[in-house]
C-alpha cells in the first residue's frame, strides 16, 4: 500500500520555516523581554504567553478574520501587495509564527535572565556595543536555551491543528498538513493511512526532543 508523503513533506517545511522566522524574531525579542524596566513590560509578556493558554480555535478564527480579503487589513495586503494569507501556505506561516512564539521567547529569555549581570557590565567596560555583547558574548552562553527554543517551536508547529484548520482549510498541496490529513483519515474511517501519518509524527518529534536532550546534557557539562 502507497502512502502520500505530500502532507508530512508540507509540515515538515512549514515547521523550518517557521522556527526560522521565529529565531530571527524571538532572540532580540526576549533579550528586550529580559532586560527592559519598562512599565509596559507585564503586557508585552501577556500577549507574546496569550498562544498558550488561548484555545487554536479562537486564535484561528481572528486570524481569518483578520487575514480574510472582506476585511480591512486582509484588503490592504491584496490590494497593495497582491498578497492573499486565508487559505494559502503564506497564512498558514503567519499564524504559526504567531501560535508558537512563546515557545521560542520563554526559553532564550529564561536563558538571558539566568546569565550573570557581570557579563553585560564587562562586554561594556570594554567598549563593545549591544549588539557585539548579544551575539558575541550572551549568545553563546545560552546555547541550551536557544536550543531548546528552536525544537520545542519546531515540534509545537508539526503538531498544529486548530489554528491551521481555520486559516488554511485543507487544501493537497497548500495547507493540507499532517495533522489535518490524520483528521480527514479518521473521518473516512480509514484508519491504516491515520496510523501511518500518527507514527511518523510520533518518531520524528520523539527523536528530535530526544536529541535535544542529550545534546543539552553535553552542553550543560562542557560549560
Amino acid at each position: 500500500m502507497s502512502h502520500d508523503w505530500q502532507p508530512l513533506l508540507l509540515t515538515f517545511r512549514l515547521a523550518a520555516i517557521t522556527t526560522l522566522i521565529l529565531f530571527v524574531i524571538g532572540i532580540p525579542l526576549a533579550y528586550w523581554i529580559a532586560h527592559t524596566r519598562t512599565r509596559l513590560k507585564p503586557v508585552i509578556e501577556t500577549l507574546v504567553s496569550m498562544p498558550l493558554v488561548l484555545p487554536p480555535s479562537v486564535l484561528g478564527f481572528y486570524l481569518l478574520l483578520a487575514f480574510s480579503p472582506q476585511n480591512a487589513f486582509g484588503q490592504w495586503l491584496e490590494q497593495w501587495f497582491n498578497i492573499r494569507l486565508v487559505f494559502s501556505f503564506a497564512g498558514l506561516v503567519v499564524g504559526s509564527v504567531i501560535f508558537s512564539l512563546p515557545f521560542m521567547v520563554h526559553p532564550i529569555q529564561s536563558g538571558f535572565q539566568n546569565l550573570p549581570g557581570s557579563l553585560v557590565e564587562a562586554s561594556r567596560t570594554l567598549g563593545k556595543s549591544d549588539a557585539y555583547t548579544l551575539f558575541r558574548v550572551l549568545l553563546p552562553n545560552i546555547k541550551p536555551a536557544l536550543l531548546s527554543g528552536a525544537v520545542l517551536s519546531f515540534a509545537h508547529t508539526v503538531g498544529e491543528f486548530g489554528v491551521i484548520l481555520m486559516i488554511g482549510g485543507n487544501i493537497p498541496g497548500v495547507t493540507k498538513v499532517a495533522s489535518i490529513a490524520i483528521y480527514d483519515e479518521v473521518e473516512s474511517l480509514n484508519y491504516a493511512a491515520a496510523n501511518f501519518y500518527a507514527i511518523v509524527l510520533f518518531a520524528i518529534t520523539f527523536a528530535i526532543l530526544l536529541t535535544v536532550y542529550v545534546m543539552n546534557k553535553k552542553l550543560l557539562k562542557a560549560g
